[in-house]
């Protein structure tokens, strides 16, 4: 028997951070075991938040643990990309420097992710000026509304062209203002309409609700419109989740709720760093102090070669960073040719990489033969031996952790 719990690893010394990174082809079990990771959390009382579910692969297991499921996507449930959520609401409960220091943090949050989302829809990255008005617009939205801003009112603000805004972009006339901020404005109103239209333009329909056992963001409705809109809802997703857990930590350091702990799981990792330079740095800085907020977090991919798909040297870096702090890496049916990548970040032994290699094909063509490496695990923390693990299901887990059912109900 096997017990692995990164927070509980944590806490016994055994690791030095609770970041776990999960690498294997498809098909040999990596949400398998990651669902059973999600089963055992619940179990001990630590809440899973599935940070934008694709496929959806764990939408039917969170709901069989009493759990919420959020389904982000046209005509059923909105994301307020400018949501703070409980964040803004610890905020609201409290006065002077506390409040204070988490109004700051909010609206970093904000800008950040408007920046991020932003740079997606076009393409490159927000020049410094229109940093400063988008920050001034979220400063003046703050103050004049009693409720989270939309991307709608941020447009809004910037058509109307207040004096602060003016002041912002140095300029004196409305003619030489709406000329500085003309790109901004065509590129907040792409975030509201065309591709992204009905998804990210309005009030959080359902919020997250703190006391669930669990939490499924579902955004396998927005695959279907492209990369683009799947990538916006990652993000939204993640700045979203993560302002949740930073809320509780606030509350539980003021007494004003109890501690609590979470396993953030970011399945299809690079889907979502690949959408446009940059975006490595937004997911980067809200991922970074997950040891602080108790909080465990589960990195899953096929291959590190997805991160020669990112657009930028500083990019690719960065994301291999995400690899570098994971101090445990759970090792599926992996070839040589990426073992070898693999062994850069995480040193292995000859015999540990023969038994992942032998893992990674089948050695017939018999029709339905089990695939070598289905189930498979290897374990890795630092320069210690590696632990080998195979996962045996028991009960619903057979049904309830099962990918493939839409593949063999096809006729």
């Amino acid at each position: 028997m096997v017990c692995l719990d990164p927070l509980a690893w944590l806490r016994e010394g055994l690791v030095t951070n609770p970041g776990m990174f999960v690498l294997g082809q498809p098909g040999t079990g990596k949400s398998t075991l990651v669902k059973r990771l999600v089963t055992g959390a619940v179990a001990t009382g630590t809440t899973p938040i599935i940070l934008g579910d694709t496929k959806p692969d764990y939408t039917r297991l969170v709901d069989y643990l009493g759990g919420q499921v959020i389904r982000v996507g046209r005509g059923v449930d909105r994301i307020n990309p400018l949501d703070a959520g409980p964040l803004d609401q610890a905020r609201r409960r409290l006065s002077g420097a506390d409040a204070e220091t988490l109004r700051w943090e909010v609206r970093s949050r904000r800008l950040s992710l408007l920046l991020a989302l932003a740079t997606l829809v076009r393409e490159s990255r927000i020049t410094n000026a229109e940093e400063v008005v988008l920050g001034r617009a979220i400063d003046l939205l703050d103050d004049r509304l009693d409720h989270a801003p939309t991307i709608p009112d941020v447009l809004h603000i910037l058509e109307q062209g207040p004096d602060e805004l003016r002041s912002a972009t140095r300029t004196d006339t409305g003619t030489a203002y709406r000329a500085q901020t003309r790109d901004l404005v065509f590129t907040l109103d792409l975030l509201i309409s065309g591709s992204l239209a009905g998804v990210f333009d309005d009030a959080t329909t359902h919020p997250l609700n703190l006391d669930a056992p669990a939490i499924s963001v579902d955004i396998s409705r927005v695959r279907a419109a492209g990369d683009k809109l799947l990538t916006a809802a990652m993000l939204c997703t993640w700045a979203y989740a993560f302002g949740m857990v930073d809320a509780a930590t606030a509350l539980a350091d003021l007494h004003a709720a109890p501690r609590r702990s979470y396993l953030g799981v970011m399945d299809e990792l690079w889907r979502a760093l690949r959408g446009a330079p940059g975006l490595v740095e937004h997911a980067d800085a809200l991922t970074r102090l997950n040891r602080a907020k108790g909080m465990a977090s589960i990195m899953i991919t096929h291959s590190l070669a997805d991160l020669d798909a990112l657009a930028t040297e500083e990019d690719r870096a960065k994301a291999k960073g995400f690899a570098d702090r994971s101090a445990i890496t759970v090792l599926a049916g992996l070839p040589p040719r990426e073992l070898t990548r693999v062994h850069e970040i995480t040193p292995l032994t000859g015999p540990e990489q023969h038994l992942v290699t032998s893992w990674s094909a089948p050695d017939s063509w018999q029709p339905g033969a089990r695939h070598p490496g289905r189930g498979k695990y290897l374990i890795k923390t630092g320069e210690r031996l590696g632990i080998p693990v195979e996962l045996s299901l028991v009960g619903p887990e057979a049904d309830l952790y099962d990918t493939d059912q839409a593949i063999r109900a096809t006729p």
